[in-house]
């Protein structure tokens, strides 16, 4: 091998190579006379050893070649064989690891030679991809300070890194960095700056970037804005609220020459919609069709999502009709918006004409749109066909989630269909989905207002024992109302006082309620008067309900002195009378022929020290 030229012997390790024999290619380049090993040799045994997967092999040859001094240094060719080599190996292949890439820029950077703008872009985004932007960062500094980046590709790639960490300080130093290294920016740069700086609203800076980047027109730098970057701002000021200036732009493009397109008109009909703007927003679309820009499923979707959610349902169906005709076929997201809309105004069977329709569309339902079908036809007490429709949820491969199982328990529960909603139970232990503090509310409940007050303990003391979760003021307010029912106050009161002292849930003015009115119908006048005096202690507010409680309990036992005081109280507290407290005062102070304290309750004014 003494005598073989570098020719030859770039021949026979090729050769070896493509016939998988890599330790005699490796064997043969260790033969060779050290002064035959030159950079084009050298370039061929890195390619065919890191082709090999034999990466240590290929970085000990490649080290020579790095060398300060080196006889056989690194060219242009050697990088492009390394970088997109190295680039390349991923996963549980990842020997090299992102400081060492980042190293080996460096050192061929020594010998001024600098990856091609491809694969320095390449490696760039995958330090950013993989957070780390610092490296990324170094590498181009380094770079730039020995002038060897002329291309904005990798800028570019790092400005996007930044953007996502919103590091904007660093993007502006770099967009500094790059104009003093005569690193021309370009369309895409500007556009990055700008998309960045609107998907965090800081819309008046990328303005002003955008002012900076079309500014400077006489100069050679000047860079023409192109759609993207139009769409993108116009984009940002509509979700600002600021779409009079996103229209003004719209002028501006037409007027730098610059067409606008789909996306453009998308994103004002957008903002208008989400404005209540309607007629503007068609007048775009209308703007949109005579400029001969197609419209797509988007702007379908964005208008008829804008008619539905002003109230204007209809014209959103016709307009759908119409754009059917035109063959603007809709999609999953459009059946939705109406399936939504008409669930929302109680207009149950529409909104499942639309559900049928969108199966014949060739449209398939997710989740979303299930739920405001089986929501709405539980709350219009169409059990059956909420349960055929979740049906139909589960056999499409979904399932339902714990608040769709919670309101059916509870519609189930207000039907008195207890076995339906205890097969909802089990159904929720069998897909692993834990009952919680609102399931075990609407049993309580359920029990409760049933009399059945063994099944409501049951489940409390399974909710805090085995699902370890506190009771609620519900919780307790549904267990102190089955006591009362169960005529045991006595109990009801334990539990109360148990709250009031040890519970971080104080009673409300609801529970107040149930036992003052409980203690009034065992003539307990006296205990109930002292609750009510608790209230105002504990800054509960009586409501009407309260107060005629109260007032019916004090009828009873005829304490009229009391009653005006508590009549008085109510006019103090601006408690506004119903048809039942009238009904009490007006039998009772008939009576006993106090009509005119009564007129004077009326009017809102005290009573208690009022003479006739």
């Amino acid at each position: 091998m003494a005598h073989s030229t570098a020719q030859n012997a770039v021949n026979l390790l090729r050769r070896l190579g493509r016939s998988g024999m890599v330790d005699e290619a490796l064997a043969v380049f260790s033969e060779l006379d050290p002064h035959k090993k030159n950079t084009y040799v050298r370039n061929v045994i890195i390619d065919l050893l890191l082709k090999s997967g034999r990466v240590d092999n290929a970085l000990n040859v490649l080290d020579e070649m790095l060398l300060p001094g080196s006889e056989f240094r690194p060219n242009d060719i050697t990088a492009d064989i390394v970088f997109t080599k190295l680039l390349k190996i991923n996963g549980s292949d990842w020997r090299v690891k992102e400081n060492k890439i980042a190293g080996l820029v460096a050192k061929f950077g020594k010998h001024r030679v600098v990856p091609n703008p491809i694969t320095l872009t390449q490696l760039i985004s995958k330090l950013c991809r993989s957070r780390n932007i610092d490296l990324a960062w170094s590498v181009l500094d380094d770079l730039m300070t020995w002038n060897g980046l002329k291309d904005a590709a990798p800028c570019n790639a790092l400005l996007t890194g930044l953007g996502k960490e919103m590091e904007f300080e660093k993007m502006n130093l770099l967009m500094r960095k790059m104009k003093d290294m005569n690193v021309q920016p370009n369309v895409i740069t500007f556009s990055i700056l700008i998309n960045h700086m609107c998907k965090f609203r800081m819309i008046d800076d990328a303005l002003e970037v955008f002012e900076k980047m079309k500014g400077e027109k006489e100069e050679a730098k000047a860079v023409a804005p192109d759609a993207i970057t139009y769409n993108t701002l116009i984009d940002g000021l509509c979700k600002v609220g600021r779409q009079e200036e996103g229209l003004r732009l719209l002028g501006t493009m037409r007027s730098d020459g610059c067409k606008p397109n789909t996306v453009t008109y998308n994103c004002l009909i957008d903002g208008y919609c989400k404005a209540g703007t309607i007629e503007t927003a068609h007048a775009l679309y209308n703007e949109m069709v005579n400029e001969q820009v197609v419209p797509n499923v988007i702007t379908l979707n964005t208008l008829v999502d804008g008619m539905c959610k002003h109230g204007r349902i209809s014209s959103a169906v016709e307009f759908f009709m119409e754009m059917q005709q035109k063959g603007l076929k809709g999609n999953s997201v459009t059946y939705t918006v109406f399936i939504n809309a008409f669930c929302k105004v109680n207009n149950i069977d529409k909104a499942i004409e639309f559900f049928d329709e969108m199966s014949k569309a060739g449209c398939f339902p997710d989740a979303i749109v299930y739920y405001p079908l089986i929501f709405g036809l539980a709350q219009a007490g169409r059990l059956d066909d909420a349960t055929s429709v979740a049906s139909r949820m589960k056999a499409a491969g979904f399932r339902l989630d714990l608040v769709c199982y919670n309101l059916l328990i509870s519609e189930f529960c207000k039907k008195n269909k207890l076995d339906e909603a205890n097969e909802l139970l089990d159904e929720m232990e069998v897909v692993g989905i834990k009952p919680d503090i609102v399931t075990y509310n609407t049993l309580i409940s359920y029990f409760s207002k049933m009399g059945n007050l063994e099944l409501a303990l049951k489940f409390m003391e399974k909710m805090t024992k085995e699902a370890c979760l506190l009771p609620s003021v519900f919780t307790y307010g549904a267990v102190i109302h089955a006591y009362c029912l169960n005529n045991n106050t006595d109990e009801a009161m334990k539990l109360f006082k148990e709250m009031s002292a040890t519970s971080k849930v104080p009673p409300n003015t609801v529970i107040y309620n149930i036992l003052i009115d409980s203690l009034c119908k065992r003539n307990e006048v006296s205990s109930a008067l002292a609750l009510f005096d608790d209230m105002n202690v504990n800054g509960v507010k009586p409501n009407t309900t309260t107060y005629n409680a109260i007032l019916k309990g004090l009828k009873e036992k005829k304490w009229m002195e009391k009653a005006l005081e508590v009549m008085d109280r109510m006019v103090e507290q601006a408690c506004n009378a119903d048809y039942i407290t009238m009904e009490i005062l007006t039998e009772w102070l008939s009576s006993v022929g106090e009509t005119a304290k009564l007129k004077r309750f009326t009017q809102g004014y005290k009573v208690s020290d009022f003479a006739a």
